[in-house]
């Protein structure tokens, strides 16, 4: 294989813009193993009251992810976001206003490889959401498992992420005067094996408990498509049925994470690595769909509301596809 090298006189700030995307793969890929190892280490060194003192306040701390998070405002305001943003670019798109005085649930779609839009967009201050929407607070939900990670969950927490679970939703869209604004990636990580570029796929005919969460809470539903969010990394080919996605798929119900086989370019070159393309991402959020509070849905209330959700996200995507890229013979795929 050909490797193609990075120029020597790249711009400043497109070293910038790799940079702040380098730091934000290895949260994921390196900083969240390397925190709980870090902690268990310092254990057995004269440092390890530092590991004693951190225990006693994550034991403390143990509900914050679940009681509304702890967003530090300067920490989702600072230029490395900004710089992440413009590498891709991300942009966030208005399609409707949003009354600051209801509570909403915001589906995303689709998962792609490490919902780089979503993060972006609503965990940090760099497209502009504040401005768009005043008076809302987005809250980005991500599985349990990650603050269970000693140091990695306060760098969660201070980003305005929450844990997904059920109470932890619940606790945010039950709290008086609105402006809360849950997003969920709704595939969850079983969609991102299906992120593959040029793929319109989502899983949502079968994902109904977030609709069933807004129903019993009052929370306006809104549909958000996230145009080139599965094109800013390849994935090894895993068709359903094959052996390599039977595994996928069975190490996923076992450890609650899914693991694509993913990969783009490098940092001093382009041809391999885990630093994603340059494809644009444009966040499109549309219209609020009202939704009455009901605390004991039937069936077919549910099936009702899930069905309209689902007409307005084909709408949504159908709507603006062809702006992004997205050809017009092509359509978004429901499983």
């Amino acid at each position: 294989m050909k490797v193609q090298l990075a120029p020597l006189d790249v711009p400043l700030a497109r070293r910038l813009q790799t940079a702040s995307v380098l730091f934000w793969v290895f949260c994921f890929l390196g900083l969240a193993p390397g925190s709980a190892i870090l902690f268990l280490a310092l254990l057995f060194t004269r440092y390890w009251l530092i590991s004693v003192l951190y225990a006693c306040w994550w034991f403390s701390d143990w509900e914050t992810p679940a009681r509304g998070g702890r967003r530090i405002d300067v920490i989702c305001r600072l230029p490395l976001w900004r710089h992440m943003r413009d590498y891709f670019p991300i942009r966030l798109i208005k399609t409707a206003d949003i009354d600051p005085k209801q509570n909403y649930v915001l589906g995303f779609h689709p998962h792609g490889i490490m919902v780089a839009g979503a993060f972006t967009s609503f965990s940090s201050c760099a497209t502009g959401f504040w401005e768009l929407y005043p008076g809302l607070r987005p809250h980005l939900l991500m599985l349990p498992l990650w603050f269970r990670i000693p140091f990695f969950r306060d760098l969660l927490l201070s980003g305005g992420l929450i844990s997904s679970h059920k109470d932890s939703a619940r606790y945010l869209l039950q709290q008086p005067g609105g402006g809360n604004v849950l997003v969920i990636a709704v595939g969850g990580a079983p969609e991102a094996l299906d992120a593959h570029p040029g793929s319109y796929t989502v899983q949502l005919a079968n994902k109904k408990g977030f609709v069933k969460l807004a129903m019993e809470n009052g929370a306006h539903l809104v549909p958000v498509f996230s145009f080139g969010e599965n094109e800013i990394y390849d994935q090894v080919q895993n068709k359903r049925g094959t052996w390599l996605r039977s595994l996928q798929e069975c190490l996923q119900r076992v450890m609650g994470i899914s693991l694509p086989l993913f990969h783009a370019r490098g940092v001093f070159q382009y041809s391999f690595g885990v630093i994603p393309y340059r494809r644009p991402i444009n966040t499109v959020v549309g219209k609020p769909i009202k939704v009455e509070k009901n605390l004991r849905p039937t069936d077919e209330e549910l099936e009702a509301l899930h069905e309209l959700y689902t007409e307005q996200l084909y709408q949504l995507f159908e709507d603006h596809k062809e702006k992004y890229g997205v050809p017009k013979e092509k359509h978004l795929t429901i499983i």
